[in-house]
């Protein structure tokens, strides 16, 4: 038996199937939002979000427009459709408060905003877009810092909320502009998946960290940066 964390799965499945050798992670989920990196033997916390998880938030918006779990899918359907019918939109009267917080991030304000907006009797759709807008920015913007602080040219996506097509577009833009580059694994393994827990077990195991029944357990606390990281 082999004991593994989580968010280190999402890592390393990302880096086998995408290549990325020492990348900065922005895992982008809905219970946690945190920005990684490789440093002195283990995965990092550069930033991280101070209240909710952005998948949490953009699912709790969702439900407040009736749209069922999860939600995250019918907000990029309908931002497309605003862009579809709004080819050059602007921000005007859909304005929403900055959710960086030096390195790290918070949502609820953001949400708050964005519900004020629908009740004031904005296209549902257009907040939808500015919605994304926003919160995809500010992953950015805390990944490139990171990027800059850890001396990384590799960006990876990982998590659920790294389906949507705007967040990559976003990362490969920056990571572009950075001549950097923007890695993000097929969406059956950006979501919690079977294949991320099968593939961090087995580099423990070839690197001699199986776990004995008596030390087994679940941690739901369990940090990012408690897994020591002995392999390449």
């Amino acid at each position: 038996m082999v004991g593994v964390n989580h968010c280190v799965a999402h890592i390393e499945v990302g880096r086998e199937r995408c290549g990325c050798d020492d990348p900065v992670l922005l895992y982008a989920s809905g219970g946690n939002t945190q920005v990684i990196a490789r440093l002195d033997g283990r995965y990092r916390v550069l930033g991280e979000t101070l209240d909710i998880g952005i998948g949490n938030m953009l699912d709790k918006f969702a439900r407040e427009q009736g749209i069922p779990f999860p939600g995250g899918p019918k907000i990029e359907q309908l931002a497309n459709q605003w862009l579809e019918s709004n080819p050059h939109p602007t921000l005007d009267g859909l304005e929403l408060p900055y959710a960086v917080q030096g390195m790290d991030l918070a949502f609820s304000g953001i949400l708050n905003a964005a519900l004020n907006l629908v009740e004031k009797g904005k296209p549902l759709e257009a907040v939808c877009w500015s919605l994304q807008e926003h919160a995809f920015a500010a992953c950015v913007e805390v990944a490139e810092r990171a990027m800059a602080h850890a001396g990384k040219s590799e960006l990876l996506l990982g998590g659920g909320v790294a389906c949507n097509e705007r967040l990559r577009s976003m990362c490969d833009m920056m990571s572009k502009d950075r001549f950097a580059s923007s890695h993000v694994p097929i969406k059956p393994l950006c979501i919690d998946n079977g294949s991320m827990i099968a593939t961090l077990g087995r580099l423990q195991l070839l690197w001699g960290e199986p776990t004995r029944l008596d030390e087994s357990g679940v941690r739901q606390d369990l940090r990012t940066d408690e897994t020591p990281i002995l392999w390449n």
